[in-house]
């Protein structure tokens, strides 16, 4: 066991003074990884902020089922008693005709003397109809309409349909966005590690015909990469947590704090994480598959 620890305090060694001997090189790959996660952890809060918006839109949505004139109190509890047995509803609420006509008064403001004119009250009494998920609200549409005491159930179908169209968009396009980039940000750090390990083939060389093994010259570079990740990786946390809580700030100023936004904490540490553990991972595989190819002597 002991023999383990110092075997690995030396390979970490190796790293360390790797680090300080090609202080230019390692300055410029810390830069580039660092540039990469923060380009890609922007990209995925920008995503993920999308994604919550449309699913705060989404559960917004209210159907409106407008009751016909004339019906007993007993026919008003029986559409009640319907809605409240159906699958995924959240809350009910009965607005009758005044109720109906004082809130469209207050919508309307200072135009509301347009319905002084009106003889009696046209406006029908609905139940207001919030559901859990928004595809239950067009099942339940459906089937209210069929009712012989409903006039119609709404839940502005056109707008909605396009809403859901666009919230299908944004995760589908976001999730391929993602994969994209963190392809790409794979690809650019596996190549800066590879320049890396390039300028310090001869000395792999070297080992290798002195009889080094195999492991022995590995772990340094492999340390030293994932070294590389895990302080490109810090960077790029901290500067997504800046840049984020500054967003945010910036949005508040400017009087679009009504915006749903996901909170700082613990989401952009929850990002940072991954982050750290997305630059750890390729920083080591980088590294691993650069120094085999020179392993070949």
């Amino acid at each position: 066991m002991k023999m383990k620890i110092r075997t690995f305090a030396y390979f970490l060694g190796e790293a360390f003074k790797s680090f300080r001997r090609n202080s230019l090189m390692t300055l410029a790959s810390i830069a580039t990884v660092t540039l990469s996660l923060f380009i890609l952890g922007m990209f995925l809060t920008t995503v993920l902020n999308l994604t919550h918006m449309a699913s705060y839109l989404e559960n917004q949505v209210e159907l409106s089922v407008y009751l016909k004139d004339g019906l007993t109190t007993q026919q008003v509890s029986d559409v009640e008693r319907k809605i409240r047995g159906m699958q995924e509803v959240k809350t009910v609420t009965f607005i009758n005709k005044d109720q109906a006509l004082r809130d469209f008064k207050e919508r309307l403001g200072e135009q509301s003397y347009l319905l002084d004119s009106l003889n009696g009250n046209p406006l029908p009494s609905s139940f207001a109809v919030v559901f859990e998920t928004p595809g239950a609200v067009r099942q339940a549409a459906g089937i209210l309409e069929q009712d012989s005491a409903v006039e119609t159930a709404q839940y502005g179908q056109d707008t909605i349909e396009q809403l859901f169209e666009v919230t299908r968009f944004i995760r589908i396009g976001g999730t391929v966005l993602i994969l994209f980039l963190a392809f790409a940000t794979l690809f650019i750090i596996s190549n800066t590690i590879r320049m890396t390990v390039f300028a310090r083939r001869r000395e792999i060389q070297i080992m290798k015909y002195v009889g080094a093994t195999n492991g022995f010259i590995r772990w340094p570079f492999l340390l030293e990469g994932m070294m590389l990740g895990l302080t490109g990786s810090v960077l790029a946390g901290a500067c997504l947590w800046q840049m984020y809580r500054w967003g945010l700030a910036q949005l508040v100023n400017h009087g679009l704090a009504f915006l749903p936004m996901i909170p700082t904490y613990p989401f952009i540490l929850q990002v940072a994480l991954a982050l750290l553990g997305i630059g750890i991972c390729i920083g080591g595989l980088g590294s691993a598959i650069s120094v085999r190819k020179y392993m070949k002597v």
